[in-house]
């Protein structure tokens, strides 16, 4: 993966379904371990040693409803793993704001999914909401992300964000 800045960045692309669940990014099994062990366990159930296979800087490309289920911070284990965004059809507004707040940058983005093969490799740029794949040069306009959540995301999540205004130690 490169990054030409905090909000533009390359890297090979994974592809799940739909309805992707919690669950599935962090099963229950590694809700209790540490924050460094959880990485390993994502997707175990439906994808056995794809933790192992990712690379940082590794691109996420999701169906529809993306991250339903419960409020667990899935988004951080897949932060932690290298995963560099996620990119769907849709995103569960929970998910969605974990994402944001765990400083992993997520787009919607419609017929993303046919844009891409597993392997390619995807350039996005969060600020223009445009995605495109190396490959072809095709190209997706994404939706676009509010100014006040590329805020958060620019500052490396909401707890760096609150700490550099002093709202928290």
């Amino acid at each position: 993966m490169s990054r030409t800045d905090n909000m533009t960045m390359t890297g090979r692309v994974w592809i799940v379904g739909d309805n992707i669940n919690t669950d599935l990014m962090l099963p229950i099994q590694a809700y209790y371990l540490s924050i460094e062990e959880q990485p390993a366990w994502v997707f175990s159930a439906n994808r056995p040693g794809w933790s192992d296979q990712v690379a940082a800087g590794d691109i996420l490309i999701a169906g529809g409803n993306f991250g339903v289920g419960s409020s667990r911070p899935a988004a951080r284990s897949l932060k932690n793993l290298g995963i560099a965004c996620l990119l769907a059809e849709s995103i569960n507004g929970l998910f969605y704001r974990n994402a944001i707040n765990f400083a992993l940058p997520a787009l919607e983005a419609p017929g993303i999914k046919a844009l891409f093969q597993e392997g390619d490799v995807a350039k996005v740029d969060f600020e223009a909401a445009e995605i495109s794949n190396q490959a072809d040069s095709e190209t997706l306009a994404a939706t676009a992300m509010p100014a006040q959540l590329l805020r958060i995301l620019k500052a490396g999540g909401i707890y760096p964000l609150l700490q550099s205004e002093n709202l928290i130690s």
